[in-house]
């Protein structure tokens, strides 16, 4: 059995935002007119997030029903199909290789993680909003940075006791949030 990687925390990284312009400008390219639109999501889209250096990137598609096609396009670029891992209306897509996407943005090719979503998605909603609380609130931003960094260092060699570690704080965040959140969001 190979070793996991471990987990490893970085402070945030204006690239991370460049990073996800490269990206994603070679996934439009080759999902033009599939794509309703790409989201730079997970802790390296929120600013002054310490975070894994790996971007997070929701592929966002009217329905499930383009699917097929969408695995095609991303096979072209590199991608391969990994099906849902359990996750309703949200695919997982996993790199060939570190040159993935295929394209001609340039050599410097950065870690991600790829999602293709239909657009009424939960998961593909409780990335945004997750994502759009954490812009909003400087504090959580700072409390989030140390739980992960305090479980980083607790669970160094086991992912899956450092993403269970942050789930009561997401969750929380949620359930405080989210009411009057989308109340003011998408209600007025």
């Amino acid at each position: 059995m190979l070793n996991p990687k471990p987990v490893i925390i970085e402070e945030y990284n204006a690239e991370w935002p460049k990073a996800f312009k490269v990206i994603e400008a070679g996934l439009s390219n080759e999902l033009d007119g599939l794509a309703i639109r790409i989201e730079h999501v997970g802790s390296t889209s929120v600013p002054g997030l310490a975070a894994k250096p790996i971007i997070d990137i929701d592929v966002v598609i009217k329905s499930m029903d383009y699917l097929p096609k969408a695995i095609k396009k991303l096979d072209v670029l590199g991608y391969l199909h990994e099906g849902d891992l359990g996750i309703k209306n949200r695919e997982a897509f996993a790199r060939r290789d570190i040159y993935v996407p295929y394209s001609s943005e340039g050599n410097e090719k950065y870690e991600h993680h790829l999602y293709v979503c239909d657009e009424e998605s939960e998961e593909l909603n409780r990335h945004i909003i997750f994502r759009d609380i954490l812009k909003n609130n400087p504090l959580l931003v700072s409390e989030y940075a140390n739980l992960k960094i305090e479980l980083s260092n607790k669970f160094t060699n086991n992912r899956k006791a450092y993403t269970e570690g942050k789930t009561e704080f997401v969750t929380k965040v949620m359930n405080e949030y989210i009411t009057p959140y989308t109340k003011g969001r998408f209600n007025d």
